[in-house]
């Protein structure tokens, strides 16, 4: 699982490095970033429906939040990337791939270094977003993931000491 969270980080990298982000940020693009956080809950239901049912949920549990923190991530960056090809732009300074993605973690750890800022409405109010779905996504989706941990390992434990009747009935 370990190797698949790696392989699975690393796919979702590729994606966003090598995705044409060079151009504006528009009313499409935020349909498409909605669309994706809602798909991004969508697949944090499912995931937490898998760790409860997992031979591993610890396991599955640590895949399950490297590949959502991933995605959360990554989401955010190409739009931040788009928005500094705005008219006037976004951002203080033009963002490369990188810039995007190291702004997205500087906003989700609350670091604040304060090298790159939102200049434009439209960016501020997305950093604004961004913040609040870090305290949602850290609050409700860690608890979502542990207690569904909890009930694998409870689910997992209860199999275990059920006796083994040898197929009678």
């Amino acid at each position: 699982m370990v190797l698949r969270t790696t392989l699975t980080t690393a796919a979702l990298l590729v994606v966003y490095f090598t995705a044409p982000l060079n151009r504006s940020f528009t009313a499409v693009t935020g349909t498409v970033l909605s669309a994706s956080l809602i798909s991004l809950g969508l697949l944090v239901a499912w995931q937490a429906r898998s760790i409860t049912q997992s031979h591993s949920p610890r396991m599955r549990t640590v895949e399950a939040l490297g590949t959502s923190v991933s995605l959360f991530v990554l989401v955010f960056a190409s739009s931040y990337r788009l928005m500094s090809h705005d008219t006037p732009p976004g951002f203080s300074e033009p963002l490369t791939h990188i810039d995007a993605l190291f702004y997205t973690i500087t906003i989700f750890t609350s670091v604040g270094f304060s090298d790159i800022v939102p200049t434009s409405q439209t960016a501020r109010a997305l950093t604004a977003v961004q913040m609040l779905g870090d305290l949602v996504f850290l609050g409700i989706v860690a608890k979502v993931f542990l207690e569904a941990m909890r009930r694998g390992v409870e689910r997992k434990a209860a199999e275990s000491a059920a006796p083994d009747d040898g197929g009678a009935k």
